[in-house]
């Protein structure tokens, strides 16, 4: 598990390398990587191919359009970063990524995290090195790499110390299998329109009660299938 000593290690195995760090090296998360609660590797694949021409992908068995990763140039990459934390493979027809599983992967040492390209990587590596197939949504991306920067902002926002208040992260949509309240702030009007009254009462318990009916609303309207779902309150291991 990670702790206030433990860095959480990420490891990006990807085509482009240099589309690392990306927006993770801002905000929050690049102050908290340039402090050193977490860092990131990018590894080219390329570097793991044998031939002259550095090939990485050949075309698909059986015919069809574009080209497949190939299993051993992919397979020496997984093997040369060790073992010892998830190894995830980013793709659409993976598990969708819920906030549950994100603090899981929050609360260990890190995560190795392939992406694809091309039509995908041969099926026999994703089962010999054990990938877990991880998907951010039902749409196609013209890579994993996209995808990987979602899934290590999810997971370092919620590193100890990442966010300001550590609490900022208990209160959002699916900690609790709702989408989150409305939010407002000053000034008390704004092009006629007011703070609902409940929330300038002073009132705690009423403000509870306003924010938990307002979620329930707002799920209902927009996710209702999470409505069908058992709630399962996720808390941080970090």
């Amino acid at each position: 598990m990670t702790d206030g000593n433990s860095p959480f290690r990420a490891t990006v195995l990807t085509l482009y390398p240099e589309m690392f760090p990306g927006h993770l090296g801002y905000s929050l998360s690049g102050k908290a990587m340039e402090r050193g609660s977490w860092s990131l590797d990018a590894v080219q694949i390329r570097d793991y191919a044998t031939d002259r021409h550095r090939t990485v992908d050949d075309t698909p068995a059986g015919g069809g359009a574009g080209m497949v990763l190939k299993p051993d140039v992919l397979a020496r990459a997984i093997d040369d970063v060790g073992e010892g934390r998830p190894r995830l493979l980013m793709s659409p027809r993976g598990k969708p990524l819920t906030q549950a599983r994100v603090r899981e992967l929050a609360a260990g040492d890190g995560v190795v995290i392939v992406c694809g390209r091309f039509e995908g990587i041969d099926q026999r590596v994703i089962e010999a090195r054990n990938l877990e197939e991880v998907s951010i949504g039902d749409y196609i991306l013209s890579g994993g790499e996209p995808a990987a920067l979602i899934v290590l902002d999810a997971i370092i926002r919620i590193l100890p110390g990442v966010m300001g208040n550590d609490l900022s992260g208990l209160h959002e949509s699916f900690e609790d299998g709702l989408l989150e309240h409305p939010h407002y702030t000053r000034p008390q009007v704004f092009e006629g329109l007011e703070i609902p009254a409940v929330l300038t009462s002073g009132n705690h318990g009423a403000i509870d009660k306003w924010r938990k009916a307002e979620a329930l609303k707002l799920t209902a309207e927009r996710r209702p299938d999470l409505l069908a779902k058992p709630a399962t309150k996720s808390t941080s291991q970090g």
